[in-house]
């Protein structure tokens, strides 16, 4: 489970930010609860203001660590986002580290890197509360600990100085390595609202839990039905694409899935295509959700609410802080406007004190990440209204004048084309 993470210099994040995911409150875990830190983290704030932009700090370190090995040619620009409003700022390495837990065992990874080269990079573990030094690289130059085995210092021979070790040493098959190196691989992001739909689950087993899914959410779906085409659209597809010779199916029958609603008439099938956004929206974030409670890893989405309704997004978040929907301790961390989720939703707190954050741009374009716990509430307090209120901060400031002002240009411009 992720503890905490901290990033700088990445996008609109200039100075070092941090997202805490263990409890403030004695009351941030249920007392059955199996997890070692908090299911659930909610960032809100104004548009523009930086939330997406701790997601993508979070997926950009993960990425990094998957595929630097791969991609990072030896004398190569590293790619990044550093602070631009900041002359300075590109100069500067940018900053990553996050605070894991894994089978019980604490960990620490972080790394800072310019345009050129990983500047340091380090890995600790806390077995029974202690640290213990992995590796620490600082350029070039390595530390290892007393415990780390010795094949480690031949692996980082293979390590350029754009390459991070940790990517270097998992894939080296290194196995003091390879737990923090996998929970990075298991991570689920979902940072685009843009839809993905592949054939591949068709057959998947998932797709009747799904359906139960949809069919609760009241979306009119009472079932689903794989379809394949019909031999005449085979044959004038397969001519089409220039022929199939001697018959031996080099080109495979189309199946495509179809969802049952009830007519007038009788069920009648629609694609995924034909179904509302929201109802694709939400077909779409079944798949990693079930999968993150499955696995029990993070499922990091930006605007988790888009296109649902209030109710629904206050299910999905449920499953996530329910010890019997959750008992692997998968997280959900995600990004919304939704201020309803910050109250109550059918008389059920939503997201307690411990699960809400916030950020702020400053005068000069910077991002504040800050949790509201900051600001001492009272379990009892209506956290929606304050927030709407300005009481938290993190809203947009609304300049009434430059809005009449534009709505006067307009309406002005549309007067001088008429004329």
């Amino acid at each position: 489970m992720l503890l905490s993470f901290r990033v700088a210099n990445h996008r609109s994040l200039r100075t070092e930010q941090q997202l805490v995911l263990t409890p403030t409150y004695p009351a941030g875990q249920p007392e059955d609860a199996p997890w070692e830190a908090l299911p659930v983290a909610g960032i809100f704030g104004a548009n523009a203001s930086g939330k997406s932009n701790v997601l993508n700090a979070l997926s950009y370190m993960a990425y990094t660590v998957r595929w630097s090995f791969r991609e990072n040619e030896p004398g190569a620009r590293i790619e990044r986002s550093p602070f631009v409003l900041d002359d300075v700022m590109p100069e500067e390495p940018s900053h990553f580290v996050v605070d894991i837990v894994i089978e019980g065992v604490r960990h620490t990874y972080g790394f800072s890197l310019d345009d050129l080269h990983i500047v340091e990079e380090w890995l600790y573990s806390y077995p029974l509360g202690k640290r213990r030094t992995i590796f620490h690289r600082r350029g070039e130059d390595y530390e290892y600990g007393e415990s780390s085995p010795k094949s480690l210092r031949q692996a980082s021979q293979l390590a350029e100085r754009n390459v991070l070790f940790l990517s270097v040493a998992a894939r080296s098959k290194q196995e003091a390595l390879q737990p923090v190196y996998g929970w990075f691989q298991g991570i689920k992001l979902r940072l685009s609202t843009r839809e993905r739909f592949s054939a591949a689950a068709l057959d998947d087993p998932d797709n009747e839990r799904i359906v139960q899914l949809l069919c609760a959410a009241d979306t009119g779906i009472i079932g689903t039905k794989v379809v394949e085409e019909s031999e005449a659209d085979y044959a004038l597809r397969v001519a089409e694409l220039g022929g199939d010779e001697g018959g031996g199916r080099l080109y495979p029958r189309i199946r495509r899935l179809y969802f049952q609603h009830q007519g007038a008439n009788g069920k009648a099938l629609l694609s995924l295509q034909q179904q509302s956004t929201g109802t694709r929206h939400l077909y779409h974030l079944a798949w990693p959700v079930f999968d993150a409670l499955d696995r029990g890893i993070p499922f990091v989405v930006d605007e988790l609410d888009a296109s649902l309704h209030p109710i629904l997004t206050a299910h999905l978040i449920r499953l996530f802080r329910d010890p019997q929907t959750n008992p692997r301790g998968a997280q959900l961390i995600f990004t919304s406007h939704d201020a309803s989720l910050l109250g109550r939703i059918q008389g059920e707190e939503v997201l307690l004190r411990d699960h809400i954050w916030f950020t702020e741009k400053d005068e000069c374009g910077a991002t504040a990440l800050f949790p509201v716990s900051e600001f001492k509430p009272r379990t009892e307090e209506n956290r929606e209204r304050r927030y709407l209120a300005g009481r938290y901060g993190a809203v947009p400031l609304v300049d009434d004048e430059l809005f009449a002002a534009a709505l006067a240009a307009r309406t002005d411009l549309r007067d001088d084309e008429e004329g």
